[in-house]
């Protein structure tokens, strides 16, 4: 498996969510910096995602975020970072998201966490990266999801073995142990349609 140096964390921008989506996103920071793993993020100040980045700086870690310009402007990007890149759209800052990191984990998050884990499962499923997927599914939040997922593989849209696209834990603790112990494989996408 390829060394990972670099974690791309998808969570939400919200701060009005229940404390233990934050105490999760704090403890998750603290965690990557203690472990010298970078965090990969989308540049915020507020919610989960302030949390997250704040805990990772905090704790004397690297925090790189990435942000799209007409976001910045509306005064919500943190100026506080390693690094901090502004960008002209939300396809290149997804981009760039997903060429920085080694590694993807999803904490709780609203429409856009569950958009960027569906692109990433989707280019993972199509052979344009082969990086590992963890979904941190803290009090069981992302259970509806993950009951989709069986959903469309029953209506044989998914491979049964696609459910291998991701790693599924429930506690923060048990995030950086699942990425250094997942197998490293790439998927054939020609088996898609097969």
């Amino acid at each position: 498996m390829k060394t990972i140096s670099t974690i791309c964390v998808y969570l939400g921008s919200s701060g009005r969510c229940d404390d233990i989506y934050k105490k999760a996103s704090s403890d998750f920071g603290e965690l990557m910096a203690k472990s010298g793993l970078a965090l990969v993020y989308g540049g915020g100040r507020v919610g989960l995602m302030g949390i997250l980045a704040e805990s990772v700086m905090n704790h004397g870690g690297r925090a790189i975020g990435i942000i799209p310009e007409h976001i910045s402007k509306r005064e919500v990007s943190h100026d506080g970072l390693s690094e901090l890149h502004v960008v002209d759209s939300m396809h290149t800052r997804k981009q760039m998201m997903v060429s920085r990191s080694d590694a993807f984990v999803v904490m709780p998050g609203g429409i856009g966490t569950l958009d960027e884990l569906c692109e990433v499962m989707t280019w993972r499923q199509l052979g344009i990266h082969d990086k590992p997927i963890v979904i941190c599914n803290v009090n069981g939040y992302w259970t509806p999801f993950l009951t989709m997922i069986d959903s469309v593989i029953a209506g044989k849209f998914m491979r049964e073995e696609d459910r291998r696209l991701l790693t599924v834990v429930d506690r923060v603790e048990d995030i950086i142990p699942a990425l250094t112990t997942l197998p490293s494989e790439t998927f054939d996408p020609t088996s898609k349609w097969i």
